[in-house]
């Protein structure tokens, strides 16, 4: 498990010159923009994508069938991605938060608002990663692209089916009953996502380790 975090960051060390890019276009968007919520979003969820980089490099030429020559297990591997995963979703949403809070002390803008935002932030990237880990590990890097595509529109379809069958055979509004519902402290709703975000992802390693265990190299 070590060694495999050890060359992972090894290789995302490679991209520095990204890394580099990505913090001017944060620090700018921090500076000069009145929205908070995105660049916090965009560098956590950029810099967690390199958790999906890594098992491409790896699949190049074979070099998949010859990690598992090594005494590594299959669920071991998938593991070692998830942890990866969260790892740099933290450290990077940490780095943009305190970047924001600065931002917003120099300007005199309220620092309760925007960590309250962040809270929301973070369970959102680890719930993204954990759709994308296991698309990743089953369909590679090119098909992967396409089938998170048809996932996000597939759940956006199932959505809309779901209200309106609700509506026609119940007649019950499911939007409009949402609406209704009394409203919950922002504390109280950033431990729900959290909690779902820790479900969604201890699910989804469940899913990635089946697959990597019958995924042949």
């Amino acid at each position: 498990m070590k060694g495999l975090l050890i060359k992972d960051f090894k290789l995302i060390g490679q991209q520095k010159t990204f890394f580099y890019l990505l913090l001017a276009v944060v620090i700018g968007l921090v500076s000069f923009s009145d929205d908070i919520a995105f660049p916090l979003y965009f560098m956590t969820f950029s810099v967690s994508l390199f958790a999906l980089t890594t098992t491409s490099y790896d699949e190049l030429d074979n070099g998949s069938a010859f990690l598992f020559t090594l005494p590594l297990t299959r669920g071991k591997y998938a593991l070692e991605k998830y942890i990866l995963a969260v790892l740099l979703s933290f450290s990077s949403w940490v780095a943009a938060l305190l970047l924001a809070i600065v931002a917003a002390s120099l300007r005199g803008m309220a620092v309760k608002e925007i960590v309250i935002t962040a809270i929301f932030v973070f369970p959102l990237v680890v719930m993204m990663q954990a759709i994308m880990l296991p698309i990743q590990l089953k369909f590679g890097a090119e098909k992967g692209r396409i089938a998170m595509i048809a996932s996000i529109a597939g759940l956006v379809v199932l959505g809309i089916v779901l209200l309106k069958a609700a509506k026609l055979l119940f007649n019950i509004d499911l939007a409009n009953l949402l609406t209704q519902m009394p409203a919950l402290s922002a504390e109280a709703l950033a431990a729900l996502l959290t909690l779902a975000a820790l479900l969604i992802l201890a699910f989804s390693l469940k899913v990635s380790i089946g697959i990597m265990k019958a995924k042949e190299f």
